[in-house]
């Protein structure tokens, strides 16, 4: 694939992106601010699932384990 079908690949998909939330038809103004409301919220979904997602996943993964009988044997148990 060449870089100019590249760029107007981008370009096609940028358009269908004005096109779906109608951001063609705003002022450059409106679109900054729909557009970096946009931006920050996206990271925001980013950051929370980066932070939040591993630990919901592993205690889940706990609580399935529990529940299918196999248990972590006690650390002290083990010790004694």
């Amino acid at each position: 694939m060449d870089v100019k079908s590249t760029k107007y690949y981008i370009y096609w998909l940028y358009c269908q992106f004005e096109l779906i939330t109608c951001s063609y038809l705003m002022e450059p103004w409106e679109k900054l601010l729909f557009y970096t409301f946009n931006i920050t919220m996206l990271a925001t979904l980013l950051y929370t699932a980066y932070v939040f997602v591993p630990g919901h996943v592993c205690s889940a993964f706990q609580f399935f384990l529990h529940l299918f009988g196999n248990q972590h044997e006690n650390p002290v148990s083990v010790v004694k």
